[in-house]
């Protein structure tokens, strides 16, 4: 693989943008540790010593006990000098407490305010033993100089430690975050590879492929998906092979006859004319087998078609059935068929009527097919609470179980129970699946050996 396509790989992306979040984590700390940290403490630290403040200017409480207590509880430091300059401390001994150390310019600060009017004040001091900014507060309380000390950015050890080891943290945790990136990536990325590759092979019309599963949701659900699109295709492209063997050699048969029978009449039958007329009207039903066959090929086509758009309309069911049935006449005349209608007088549907026309006329020359010797064809409509029933009912005989889940299939006729020789090219009740399935109208069939079917389909009122 060359690196401008691994650059644009899932691999490297995921890798990039871990690495990134991870890095940006990092930097984060540092960023929040080197200052957000410091500012945050020093706010913190300056508000808890107006707080002190305040506690001495509202209290009565004897000036050294409230001192101690106030030194411990708070974690400051507290130096308090009487009238005779009598010093005492609290909490002096904590780290980064400048008041235990014998400092000029801290003496300077505490003689001058000791000998002065002011009532209160504060100081900024540096404190170079431990290399941080601190404040100093004093007031005058109780007759006595109350000298208070904080440090403004955090003094203890961890801490220091911690910014002082921060560059090689940041390191540490971002060779980490390439290993950690690396790791992950290559566990997700994994299996997608090995089914893109798996994919592909669908792609190429082999469809024995085993998808990974590797615990990620996500990728097992993609991983089933793609398994259950590759036994469909299986399904789909054995389906095709035998529908192209079944149309071809349906196709054969009838031309066969055609070249056969022009070839009698050519030679033998011109000098009959009743032998002539009789393999005239063969080579016109196998024409008619050829023209059934080429339209319900076409007729399949259109209704898969996405592009097709179903034109509905509100119209009598009833009507349009009559108007089917009469082009039938000639089967009750010539051949005793037997057409029972029991409908109601008018049945307003709403529905692509040229669709649905094609649906009753499939499934009336499936009965006709299929009907028992009595040649009874019944069309029923029944009102339902929410749906007008339509049923197509012979009576021949009926469909085994085993065979009921492949009736709907493109190409599937049960010869065994064809009571009529007319031309059937087995796409009817295919055809009749896509056309309700478009319209989302619930059909189906039931059926009793020796005893006939009914296929039917509603419409919703």
């Amino acid at each position: 693989m060359k690196i401008k396509d691994k650059i644009k790989g899932i691999e490297f992306k995921s890798l990039l943008f871990i690495l990134i979040f991870n890095v940006g984590i990092i930097l984060f700390i540092w960023f929040y540790m080197s200052f957000v940290f410091n500012f945050l403490y020093k706010n913190y630290q300056i508000k808890r010593l107006n707080e002190i403040v305040n506690v001495y200017k509202e209290s009565n409480e004897d000036t050294y006990i409230l001192s101690e207590k106030l030194a411990y509880d708070n974690e400051v430091c507290i130096r308090v000098i009487d009238d005779n300059y009598v010093t005492f401390n609290y909490n002096t001994m904590q780290n980064g407490c400048i008041l235990k150390e014998n400092n000029r310019a801290l003496n300077k600060i505490i003689n001058n305010f000791s000998t002065g009017n002011e009532i209160s004040n504060y100081y900024p001091i540096y404190n170079y033993a431990t290399k941080t900014n601190g404040i100093l507060y004093a007031i005058k309380t109780n007759q006595k100089n109350v000298f208070i000390y904080s440090n403004l950015e955090s003094a203890s050890g961890f801490v220091r430690m911690f910014k002082g080891q921060l560059i090689y943290f940041v390191l540490l945790m971002i060779i980490c975050s390439i290993l950690i990136s690396m790791f992950i990536a290559r566990k997700t990325t994994k299996p997608i590879k090995e089914i893109t590759a798996k994919a592909k092979n669908i792609g190429l019309g082999k469809y024995d492929n085993k998808f990974p599963k590797n615990g990620v949701l996500e990728i097992e659900e993609l991983s089933k998906t793609l398994e259950e699109v590759q036994n469909e295709l299986k399904k789909s492209d054995k389906v095709k092979r035998d529908l192209m063997a079944n149309v071809s050699h349906d196709l054969k048969t009838p031309l066969t006859m055609i070249k056969a029978y022009a070839e009698m009449i050519k030679d033998i039958s011109y000098k009959d004319p009743k032998k002539m007329q009789e393999h005239l009207d063969i080579i016109g039903e196998e024409v008619d087998r050829l023209t059934n066959l080429v339209n319900d090929i076409l007729e399949m086509s259109k209704v898969e078609s996405n592009e097709y758009l179903y034109n509905y309309e509100n119209y009598d069911l009833v009507k349009e059935i009559k108007k089917i049935i009469k082009r039938y006449e000639v089967m009750e005349y010539l051949e005793n068929y037997n057409f029972i209608l029991e409908m109601p007088k008018k049945v307003m549907v709403n529905a692509d009527k040229e669709k649905i026309n094609q649906v009753i006329y499939n499934l009336l020359n499936n009965a006709i097919n299929y009907t028992g010797k009595d040649k009874i064809v019944k069309i029923k409509i029944t009102k339902e609470e929410k749906d007008y029933l339509v049923e197509i009912i012979d009576t021949g005989k009926g469909i085994k179980k085993e065979e009921l889940p492949y009736i709907w299939d493109k190409y599937y006729k049960n010869e065994k129970n064809h009571q009529r020789n007319i031309v059937s090219t087995g796409l009817g009740l295919s055809i009749v699946k896509e056309i309700l399935s478009k319209h989302n109208f619930e059909y189906g069939v039931n059926t009793k050996i020796n005893k006939g079917s009914t296929f039917y389909f509603k419409i919703p009122l």
